[in-house]
This record gives structure tokens, C-alpha cells and sequence, in this order.
């Protein structure tokens, strides 16, 4: 059960500590999720995977930058970036 607010106009607000989700993005994209594409990609000899998620792990972390210097935009390509790499990554793996 969550506690009543003390005054009426005080509602849940999201956190505008942005460090925290730069953190978060870096972490996740750039270590556990790239880091395991570019290591199948490696692991069976498709080097163009490999650049592919490399480049998308760098984008991934530029994105992280982005949110600390909060430029949403830079932010969305950075991430549109890193995602459309992956994929591509994943698709050369895969074919």
C-alpha cells in the first residue's frame, strides 16, 4: 500500500537524475547485450557482424553521453543508430 501523499497537489514525479539512466544505457547496451553479439560474431568468423555490433556498442555509448549533456535527439539517433546495427549484426550472424 503506498503511503498518502502530506499535501494534495504533491503527486509522483519522475526522477530527473539523468546520470542514473546514462548509466543504465552504457551499461546495458554497451557491455552485456553488444558485448555478447560481438562475441559470436567473432567466435564464428563473421567480421562484418563483428563491425556491426562494434558500431553499434559505440553508438550505444555515445548515447550515454548524450543523455549526460541532455540532448534527447542526439540521444534518439544514438540509439536508433545502435539498434538498426544490431539488427544488422544479428543478420549477418544469422545468414
Amino acid at each position: 500500500m503506498r503511503p498518502q501523499a502530506k499535501n494534495p497537489t504533491e503527486r509522483d514525479v519522475m526522477n530527473d537524475n539523468f546520470e542514473a539512466y546514462a548509466v543504465a544505457v552504457i551499461i546495458a547496451f554497451g557491455a552485456v547485450t553488444i558485448g555478447g553479439l560481438m562475441a559470436a560474431t567473432i567466435a564464428f568468423g563473421e567480421r562484418d557482424g563483428f563491425l556491426f555490433s562494434l558500431g553499434s556498442g559505440a553508438a550505444a555509448w555515445l548515447a550515454g553521453y548524450a543523455i549526460f549533456f541532455d540532448r534527447p535527439r542526439g540521444y534518439m539517433v544514438c540509439l536508433g543508430v545502435s539498434v538498426l546495427m544490431a539488427v544488422a549484426a544479428t543478420l549477418v550472424f544469422a545468414f
